[in-house]
């Protein structure tokens, strides 16, 4: 079941996630990995909505979306018991390219902010393909909430 999406402006996809005993280090903050690991979760759920599921893009059409940069800035710590609210939208989408942009907030500061690119490649030759029609179409769809 995909956590439910908490209103927001219609420009950004918005989930909460909780920081768990197992996110965090020794200090009690969240180990900075599991941000990312968070944040994959954040970006799956996004393509849940969109109506093309990760499930169905890599088993089904074997369609990958490797992340091939990944720009991050930790503001402040986060804390064990927190309630992260995790932005996504999307920055710019290109012929095989897709760039997000996430701000994890918790309370009311920025935590975390990170810029992702992914491509589209297929699985079996590991290269670039161009964004299948009806993935662009999906993602167009939710640009153009703005």
């Amino acid at each position: 079941m995909l956590p439910e999406q908490v209103a927001a402006d219609p420009v950004e996809f918005v989930v909460e996630r909780e920081v768990r005993f197992g996110d965090c280090d020794p200090a009690g903050i969240v180990f900075f990995p599991n941000y990312f690991r968070m944040l994959n979760s954040v970006v799956e759920d996004w393509w849940a909505a969109l109506g093309t599921p990760w499930t169905s893009l890599v088993s089904v059409r074997r369609i990958g979306t490797p992340t091939v940069r990944l720009d991050s800035e930790f503001v402040q710590p986060s804390y064990f018991g927190e309630t992260l609210r995790f932005h996504l939208s999307v920055v710019s989408l290109g012929g095989s390219s897709l760039t997000l942009e996430h701000v994890a907030i918790g309370g009311d500061s920025a935590r975390m902010r990170v810029r992702q690119v992914m491509v589209a490649t297929s699985l079996d030759t590991h290269r670039s393909i161009p964004w299948p029609e009806d993935v662009r179409e999906a993602i167009t769809r939710f640009m153009e909430r703005r």
